[in-house]
């Protein structure tokens, strides 16, 4: 298994070396500041530095299951950090004027493109040899719960990830979930688990007890701690939200934060801050496009330019959110119908103006009165947010924190007309997510992203 990791990691780390060096020289010959001592100690301190950073952002991990655009998001910023660095300290040491500014740019944008392109491409190779059964690890559950074989089956619908489920470990009749059985063999009691883990027969072991079989967890993992296979552990709901909750402490006691809002304090500064800087910013650029959009509104239908449509803001206030008109209708009122694919109350240009989310951009002036952020969970007309916290637990903490313009539900798919308890659920899911796993990388990772996926959004109308 060491060794699986080591030569992995000893191919990632060999082609990032060879395409910062190929990069650097592959035009470097042909410019008139062209010193090959130079471009070469440039190059050399390159690959330390990104080797260096590499190792501390996680990038050479095993991301086996995990998200592409993850990993290429590390990896773009280890190579920009690794550029900065070498453009301070050239700076500093004042050595700039020996390279190549068209030299510089071009491995400055080209590397991160080569780089995120080649583990792409070692992805595609590597799914390939697992899903011919090669180099794949071998897991264990122990626990016939729902949530267990919930797992089991997303690694058995993904077989690119590498990993392959032998089959479940449980002692007790009770707990047996038959449905388990019907797809994964019983391969024994907790007695012959640990006799399987001391004999290293299985590459990894995931616990899936429910909460309620704690004693029982906590001897397991007092006697697996005398094997050498690592151990994992799959929470439940109620677990799971537990981890994922935060620590303060409130007169010398630890106090377990189960709803609370990210935003406190510095976090609510820095998010303020970043919302006055880059919603001016925006602003101030797509100013001449709102101003022929407003004409465009006004000269193709009747009725106001803007549409101003009531929702639930921070801790659950009334704020009224601004829109380009894209209807004829302006409703506001308890009973308001979702916008469907080919709705017949679009104006001329208001199917275009949705399906480019051109009619969201009024919203800057939400984000600079206070009442919105540029990132958050998109707010619900009031009318579905009674109908819906009464069928999504969890529903109303989406009003722990300001609404968004856009946000991470949208950039992962959960957008549009949510005709189904599923989709919302889901979008549900995922503002949530965003409140847990809130940063301010994160926030600029959804901004980039949103404006990729805004003129290409099949889920927009």
């Amino acid at each position: 298994m060491e060794d699986k990791k080591i030569s992995s990691e000893l191919i990632y780390r060999t082609i990032d070396i060879f395409i910062i060096l190929v990069t650097l020289f592959v035009g470097s010959p042909y410019t008139n500041f062209y010193n090959v001592e130079g471009y070469l100690i440039a190059g050399m301190s390159a690959v330390m530095l990104f080797s260096f950073v590499g190792r501390l952002m996680d990038i050479y991990t095993s991301w086996s299951g995990r998200p592409l655009r993850d990993e290429a998001v590390r990896v773009s910023m280890t190579w920009l950090i690794t550029f900065l660095s070498l453009v301070f300290i050239a700076f500093v040491t004042k050595t700039s004027e020996q390279f190549s500014r068209v030299v510089l740019l071009a491995w400055l944008v080209i590397t991160p493109m080569l780089l995120v392109l080649a583990r792409y491409m070692l992805r595609l190779i590597f799914a390939h040899f697992r899903r011919l059964g090669l180099n794949n690890r071998t897991v264990a559950i122990v626990g016939m719960t729902q949530h267990g074989l919930h797992f089991a089956r997303d690694l058995e619908n993904n077989p690119d990830y590498g990993y392959h489920v032998v089959g479940f470990y449980d002692d007790r009749s009770d707990r047996i979930h038959k449905e388990v059985l019907d797809h994964y063999p019983n391969l024994g009691n907790f007695d012959d688990m640990i006799n399987s883990a001391r004999a290293g027969e299985w590459d990894q072991i995931y616990l899936a007890l429910p909460v309620e079989a704690k004693k029982r967890m906590l001897r397991l993992l007092d006697q697996l701690a005398d094997t050498a296979t690592p151990v994992r552990l799959l929470p439940d709901y109620f677990t799971t939200n537990l981890l994922h909750s935060k620590f303060i402490e409130i007169a010398d006691n630890p106090v377990l934060c189960i709803y609370d809002s990210p935003f406190s304090g510095d976090h609510a500064l820095i998010k303020r801050i970043e919302d006055i800087i880059v919603g001016t910013l925006i602003l101030t650029l797509i100013s001449p496009l709102m101003l022929i959009i407003a004409g465009a509104v006004k000269l193709t239908s009747p009725g106001p330019v803007f549409f101003k449509q009531t929702r639930y803001g921070l801790k659950g206030e009334k704020i009224r959110v601004w829109k380009f008109r894209s209807m004829t209708v302006c409703e506001d009122n308890g009973d308001i119908k979702q916008a469907t694919r080919g709705d017949e109350r679009y104006t001329r240009i208001g199917e275009f103006l949705r399906k480019t989310s051109l009619d969201e951009l009024p919203q800057f002036f939400n984000v600079l009165q206070g009442s919105m952020s540029i990132v958050g969970p998109r707010p619900h007309a009031v009318a579905h947010n009674e109908q819906y916290r009464s069928l999504i637990p969890g529903y109303m903490l989406r009003h722990m924190i300001k609404p968004g313009i856009t946000g991470w539900a949208q950039v992962n798919g959960w957008r549009g007309e949510t005709n189904t308890i599923y989709k919302m659920r889901k979008r549900v899911e995922y503002d949530l997510e965003y409140m847990r796993e809130w940063s301010l990388w994160l926030d600029l990772k959804i901004i980039f992203m949103t404006i990729f996926k805004a003129f290409n959004d099949k889920n927009a109308y």
